[in-house]
């Protein structure tokens, strides 16, 4: 069998202990029930502090669970994350020209929870609720990007959508290695002929996507000349994005 990591033993206990306890502990008591030394009780406590497993009282500066520990396993409430993105995609729609999706991870494809309609009053079709794939959509490609999928990806289904949908897995791997380098994705026509689309994370503060934010329209709008977005597009998408994530740090 192989051995444990000390390092893990030690914050597993720190968390336990903490969880039994039900109310803020000082350090020095973690280190004597813990039988371990001060610095290295603090320089635990410290770390989990910063990924939001624990939190200090700034006035007693003692060690209690934090929100981060007892929401680990839960999904985003996807009410949650529209009512934080409304307005920073009603924006992000007025200043493109471009409609805007604001996508989840859903099994092994992207489920729409928000869509604003592009600004000119053509017809437009709403997307809430609509299923994309992950391979052949720019919401997919950027959460497999930014969430834990390896497994995900090596067992993806890659239907044929138009003779632009990505069909090799290796490809595939490579551009969704590509998004995670760059922070943004654009497909051309992979999903639906003659219509484009860029998006971009919207991550937890560890990095890890909780949803994607995207603009689409007609090809011509979306990407320029030289085949990539048109410039200042996935800077704009990648700041509401951002945006978006900042006001869920607090729940997150």
């Amino acid at each position: 069998m192989a051995g444990t990591i000390q390092s893990i033993e030690r914050a597993a206990a720190v968390l336990h202990l903490l969880g039994a306890v039900g109310e803020p502990v000082p350090l020095g008591e973690l280190a004597r029930t813990l039988d371990l030394p001060k610095p290295t009780v603090h320089g635990i406590t410290r770390t989990l502090v910063e990924v939001g497993f624990v939190v200090q009282d700034p006035e007693t500066g003692h060690y209690a669970l934090g929100r981060g520990l007892r929401d680990l396993g839960a999904r985003l409430d996807p009410h949650l994350l529209r009512a934080r993105a409304v307005n920073w995609a009603d924006g992000l729609a007025a200043r493109t020209g471009l409609e805007v999706q604001l996508g989840i991870l859903s099994g092994t494809t992207v489920e729409i929870v928000h869509h604003v309609f592009r600004p000119d009053g053509s017809p437009q079709r709403l997307r809430t609720g609509e299923i994309q794939p992950l391979h052949a959509s720019a919401l997919g490609q950027v959460l497999l990007a930014f969430s834990p999928t390896s497994s995900r990806l090596r067992n993806l289904e890659l239907p044929v959508h138009t003779p632009a949908t990505l069909t090799s897995r290796l490809e595939l791997t490579r551009v969704v290695q590509s998004v995670r380098r760059q922070g943004w994705a654009h497909v051309d026509g992979a999903l639906r002929p003659g219509v484009a689309a860029v998006a971009a994370p919207v991550r937890h503060h560890l990095g890890i996507g909780v949803g994607a934010l995207g603009v689409v329209g007609p090809r011509e709008w979306v990407i320029g000349p030289d085949g990539a977005p048109r410039a200042g597009l996935a800077e704009q998408v990648t700041a509401s994005a951002e945006a978006i994530a900042a006001t869920l740090q607090e729940r997150l």
